[in-house]
């Protein structure tokens, strides 16, 4: 099973962050090996929204499509994407968001998946690391974009 965890300084609030993250129909747009979302589904309830959402992954000659159901803690400024159906025998993810005294935030971002597929477990654990970082370094550069770029 892969799983990863990093803690991230950016000089953006948390609730930037969060509503950039929160923002699932623009991931095509920006982020790595996404090629298509959509929300299927979106629910309102006590200060919160929970969104199914259904997205296509490609790399080379990898395509998959999967669901997720992701809740996100507008309050709490947490973002919990689960796993509902799709190539992958796990995938939980979870973001954090928390504002420094100092200004800026720190993000918190955790994965853990596994690939039902033998030959896309090889894959994915090949590359994951790579993948993980350039997926990170996305959602920054997308910040610097709809925020303007700042020092922190």
């Amino acid at each position: 099973m892969a799983e990863r965890q990093k803690q991230t300084k950016v000089p953006y609030s948390a609730q930037q962050m969060f509503d950039l993250v929160a923002d699932v129909e623009k991931y095509p747009e920006f982020l790595p090996w996404c090629v298509a979302l959509r929300v299927l589904r979106r629910d309102m309830a006590g200060g919160g929204d929970t969104v199914l959402t259904e997205m296509v992954v490609a790399y080379k000659s990898f395509r998959e499509q999967f669901r997720t159901e992701d809740l996100f803690d507008v309050a709490g400024k947490r973002i919990d994407v689960v796993y509902m159906d799709g190539p992958f025998e796990r995938l939980h993810n979870t973001w954090r968001f928390e504002d420094l005294p100092e200004g800026g935030s720190v993000v918190d971002f955790y994965i853990q998946f596994e690939f039902r597929h033998l030959h896309l477990k090889a894959a994915a654990h090949a590359v994951f690391d790579k993948a993980f970082a350039k997926m990170s370094e996305a959602f920054i550069k997308r910040a610097e974009e709809i925020y303007g770029r700042l020092t922190g």
